[in-house]
């Protein structure tokens, strides 16, 4: 029988909370009797302990691989491994963005999907290289105790004004999800965003308008873990960030909301670095995950929404939850969806402008 092992923390529950029983997978004897391991990176805190939750647990108890589990720092730590040629990850957890750069570099294997079954994704939530693992959003998030419900942010011209919305920020130390806010700030309408960002000019213009803010930036944060904690240690009045970081907040104490307004419809995936150690096994673990009765466990755990679509269909995430989803058609409506195309093409010329910009 599958087992967990995470070198980050000292203890994991050997069961999962709603675990998937073999049976209801339809996977073989032979898949569940399966030996060896794989190593997975993510990013810790809420996130990585509900897709432990969620998958992790599960998938090792449905096909008998070990799984091990580190943390890392997204797809530079990848390129530096696989650069070395000691890649220690078999499979890794990405934003879809930084795995569409990651892969014109060729830093990723090719996904075999008559292995992985994506009939029944989303179309557009999984490429060569990377299959779709979630759908989230990044919002606009405020401490309810500094903003009264009649005065409340609800664009990204209202976080940009300080004037009007007195009060500390925390905006990302990353280009990713950095430029699309401030160039809506800044006036481009949810359909115009990647045509403005596709220039230099206008990639200057969006900087521009996050070093104007700068002063009013305590943070820049580096994880969703981070801009989490700020918020519930009531230490900025608001921040970008991840919806189902700040759910998980607001369940533990923390005096914030958040709105889906013109927020980043966007999904993470997961990859297979070039040169991984045990990529036969990590593609088998990889289409046991991304089944329905696997996707549909997320929710559960933290509010980011299933890649299968299924998941919807099988009577584990209500209606009532299921609203709460970024991928939801209501909230989904409101939000500018990523564009991988924007980020293969511009990310890294775009990254090194904006850290220019932050160490000025």
């Amino acid at each position: 029988m599958g087992r967990i092992r995470n070198h980050d923390r000292s203890a994991v529950a050997v069961a999962a909370a709603g675990g998937v029983a073999l049976a209801s997978l339809g996977l073989s004897a032979g898949l569940a009797l399966a030996e060896g391991s794989v190593t997975i990176a993510s990013w810790g805190g809420a996130y990585q302990e509900a897709q432990d939750k969620a998958l992790f647990q599960p998938g090792a108890e449905a096909t008998g691989i070990e799984v091990k589990q580190e943390t890392y720092g997204g797809m530079s730590d990848v390129r530096l491994k696989v650069q070395a040629g000691a890649v220690p990850w078999d499979i890794v957890s990405s934003g879809s963005g930084s795995a569409a750069r990651a892969a014109e570099e060729g830093l990723l294997e090719p996904l075999d999907y008559n292995i992985i079954d994506v009939s029944n994704f989303y179309p557009g939530l999984y490429t060569d290289t990377c299959v779709g693992s979630d759908v989230f959003s990044v919002v606009l998030a405020y401490n309810t105790n500094t903003f009264s419900e009649d005065k409340v942010p609800k664009t990204w011209a209202d976080f940009f004004n300080p004037e009007q919305f007195p009060g500390k920020r925390a905006y990302r130390d990353k280009v990713s999800g950095a430029l699309e806010p401030a160039i809506m700030a800044d006036g481009a309408s949810l359909e115009e965003v990647y045509k403005v960002l596709d220039s230099e000019e206008g990639i200057n213009r969006a900087i521009e308008r996050v070093r104007q803010l700068k002063p009013h930036i305590a943070v820049f944060w580096k994880s969703g873990a981070q801009h989490a904690q700020l918020m519930k240690d009531g230490e900025v009045d608001m921040t970008t960030g991840w919806n189902g970081r700040f759910d998980v907040a607001a369940k533990d104490g923390a005096k914030v909301a958040y709105t889906f307004n013109q927020g980043l419809l966007d999904y993470d995936c997961f990859a297979i670095p070039k040169g991984a150690p045990n990529k036969d096994l990590a593609m088998k673990f990889l289409a046991t995950i991304s089944t329905a009765e696997m996707q549909a466990n997320l929710p559960l755990h933290i509010t980011y929404g299933p890649t299968n679509k299924k998941a919807y269909e099988i009577g584990q995430i209500d209606d009532a939850l299921a609203r709460k989803m970024p991928s939801h058609p209501d909230n989904a409506a409101l939000q500018v969806p990523i564009s991988l195309e924007w980020y293969a093409k511009w990310e890294q010329k775009a990254s090194q402008m904006y850290q220019d910009m932050l160490t000025e």
